[in-house]
């Protein structure tokens, strides 16, 4: 019976690390850590209610990391290191299996594979996070990334920003026009003489949605960088935008702070503290 009751204790144990690297990218960064600088994530100021902490796989490797948030089925922010390079715009959509509850598939997949192969049904899939059909047919929104596939260096890591968990919906203007700029020139310019770049882009989340109510339209868009020169923080600086209006204010990384402490009620901190605030 002894020996019985140390191999059913065994089995417990190993059943609950099986566990635990099944939901691994879901309750921490734990598996990703190397996109934010000094392996420091925002402060919980961000967090929602119903948080997911996702670390993108895609092709057998991450590419960024998102904190998801399945209430309000938008991400609350992606962290990405900066690497912009030309490439062809990728056309796939895809979909994260572990917010399913269904699936321990590790790696986005697209909705019609975890469908037909997987037989996860289209209604578990649209449980936690918005799917192709919630951005269908939106006037005057896009499904604007947080991390741009344009700041990505190869296809793998393109085709990876494009999952739902990683755009919201994007005042159209803004997104073909402004928030381009800023994301296309502006960051060349701003990174001249960084040897790496760490971006946090978020969404803060607005009080009206689309979809009859499945999704989020954040009130405002933002984003933060911290610019490492020979692996030291140099500078660092912030872009916050009204998600109904083509205007984009550039701001210092501690301003930019400020305004989302404003905006979330609870003080909020972005980087390590070795990134330049002012």
């Amino acid at each position: 019976p002894a020996t019985l009751l140390g191999l059913l204790l065994l089995l417990q144990v190993l059943a609950s690390c099986l566990w635990l690297g099944h939901s691994e990218v879901l309750n921490s960064f734990d598996s990703c850590p190397q996109f934010f600088y000094a392996g420091t994530i925002p402060n919980d100021a961000l967090n929602p209610k119903n948080p997911a902490w996702i670390c993108q796989r895609f092709r057998n490797a991450y590419h960024y990391a998102t904190l998801y948030d399945r209430d309000r089925r938008i991400p609350v922010y992606s962290a990405y290191i900066y690497h912009p390079a030309q490439g062809k715009r990728p056309k796939s959509w895809f979909v994260e299996p572990q917010l399913t509850g269904k699936s321990n598939l590790k790696e986005m997949e697209s909705e019609k594979r975890l469908i037909e192969q997987y037989k996860i049904s289209a209604e578990d899939i649209k449980k936690s996070q918005a799917v192709y059909d919630d951005y269908r047919g939106l006037k005057g929104l896009d499904r604007g990334h947080l991390n741009p596939s344009g700041h990505m260096d190869n296809d793998e890591s393109k085709m990876a920003t494009f999952t739902l968990t990683n755009v919201v919906p994007q005042d159209s203007d803004l997104n073909d026009s402004q928030w381009r700029v800023y994301e296309d020139i502006k960051m060349i310019g701003k990174t001249k003489g960084c040897t790496s770049t760490y971006v946090i882009t978020g969404a803060v989340p607005g009080k009206t949605s689309v979809s009859n109510g499945r999704v989020n339209r954040p009130s405002h868009i933002w984003s933060a960088a911290c610019c490492l020169e020979n692996e030291k923080p140099a500078k660092a600086w912030g872009a916050i935008a009204e998600n109904d209006k083509n205007q984009v204010e550039e701001l210092s990384l501690g301003k930019l702070e400020e305004k989302l402490t404003e905006l979330y009620g609870k003080t909020v901190i972005l980087f390590n503290n070795a990134c330049p605030r002012q």
